[in-house]
């Protein structure tokens, strides 16, 4: 059955900052910090020259031990993804330039529709239930991101970084923490892989407008032709990366 889109006052959207800098719930806190910090670094919610919180209030946010966290951030600066600096006006910050993207291992070029099946899980579960509960506000705030993506069809790296803002923003349209975390994590798995592909300007649109298809599905309210409009979508991705990637 379809549903309206919900009317009721939703939660703020997220800032990136607030997805990147949610509480830390895994026992492998140093892991997940890193991992956490890297991705949205190398997905753009952290940009370059972006100066991170005080380590009191990044612990307090985080929900881990100041030893966890400088030994987090000793490893991404030794990665080349942070550097600090001293003195007035200084703090930790996110390199720029950006240290030049690592092509995806091995293991993962071999097992990439691992990635790909988990990607086609995760996000078509996710528009399921935005389709039931996205707000009027989530609506408006993905339009928006499709918007703009029309307007940097000539500009992948841009187009990219609004690409990932709509995806999370699926995520944070169902009001679930963990979901939102899910696709983050899932789009920086992707990124990687999707680098291989080419990036003309037709290959953008035809993607853009599915994204279009996928909003007009959670207008309605309707929960099949979302998760069939976002299948299509992943689908479309996987079929080009079959043409280019061991079977």
């Amino acid at each position: 059955m379809s549903a309206a889109p919900s009317t009721q006052a939703p939660p703020s959207p997220l800032a990136p900052e607030e997805i990147v800098f949610a509480p830390i719930s895994s026992q492998t806190a140093f892991e997940e910090t890193v991992d956490r910090l890297a991705t949205a670094i190398k997905l753009g919610l952290l940009g370059p020259g972006t100066r991170l919180p005080a380590e009191r209030e990044l612990c307090a946010r985080l929900g881990i031990a100041r030893s966890t966290l400088r030994q987090a951030l000793s490893a991404l600066s030794q990665g080349g993804l942070l550097h600090a600096t001293r003195g007035r006006g200084g703090g930790t910050f996110v390199a720029d330039p950006q240290p030049p993207v690592q092509p995806p291992s091995p293991e993962v070029l071999a097992n990439w529709h691992e990635v790909a099946d988990s990607r086609l899980a995760v996000e078509v579960g996710i528009v399921v239930l935005a389709a039931e509960r996205a707000t009027l506000a989530a609506l408006a705030a993905l339009d928006a991101l499709v918007d703009q993506m029309y307007d940097q069809l000539d500009d992948y790296p841009a187009y990219r970084q609004s690409d990932v803002l709509f995806h999370v923003g699926l995520a944070e349209a169902t009001g679930n923490a963990r979901l939102v975390a899910a696709m983050t994590a899932t789009q920086g798995e992707m990124t990687g892989l999707i680098t291989l592909i080419s990036h003309p300007r037709e290959v953008l649109r035809s993607s853009n407008h599915q994204h279009r298809r996928i909003i007009s599905a959670l207008r309605a309210g309707d929960v099949p032709l979302a998760a069939a409009e976002m299948a299509e979508h992943a689908h479309a991705t996987a079929h080009v990366l079959a043409g280019l990637l061991p079977l």
